[in-house]
């Protein structure tokens, strides 16, 4: 099906995003981003990709105020995950399998990135103890993603991003506002 890019649709993921990763008390590595990314990425694109991704992580440090060299690391990483799941969803099938494997590589391929280099480079951290640290961040870290990635991404692209009835000029129709 084709559609039209509808930047409502891209703000309000990525704010609900924003906001679930802000509840107080969640395990830092069970979140919806990667989960949300990759649809958004498949239908909007590699910019469109790359700023959900790395806003996501940025904003978030700046809101929550723990900005530092790492949130250039992290941003720029699962940024680059999205140019990655443009390519990768090209020609796959809308589907939990499609999703759940790039979950999979994405977050394995994020996690050896970040968790692997941030505690060595900037908090004097040995290679070893930041690998025996990362087990169980990334065992949770790939529970998180690749159910949300099952369950959420294909929801997201069919039922969201396919949706007409959620376009914006059917929103404001249905709250009865003109066209602006």
């Amino acid at each position: 099906m084709e559609y039209k890019k509808n930047w409502f649709k891209y703000v309000v993921g990525f704010v609900m995003c924003l906001l679930i990763r802000l509840i107080p008390f969640r395990p830092p590595n069970i979140e919806p981003i990667l989960a949300t990314q990759m649809p958004f990425s498949r239908a909007y694109g590699k910019l469109a990709g790359f700023s959900f991704a790395f806003l996501s992580m940025a904003l978030y440090d700046i809101i929550t105020g723990k900005v530092g060299m790492w949130t250039f690391i992290t941003a720029g990483v699962y940024g680059l995950l999205a140019l990655w799941a443009v390519d990768y969803f090209k020609n796959k099938a809308n589907n939990s399998w499609s999703y759940a494997k790039f979950a999979v590589m994405g977050t394995l391929a994020y996690d050896i990135v970040t968790g692997l280099s941030i505690g060595p480079l900037f908090f004097n951290q040995s290679f070893v103890e930041a690998l025996i640290g990362q087990i169980p961040f990334t065992a949770l870290h790939l529970i998180g993603n690749v159910s949300f990635a099952i369950v959420l991404s294909p929801f997201i692209y069919k039922f969201v991003l396919e949706n007409e009835k959620l376009e914006t000029q059917s929103l404001l129709m249905l709250f009865n506002l003109k066209k602006i």
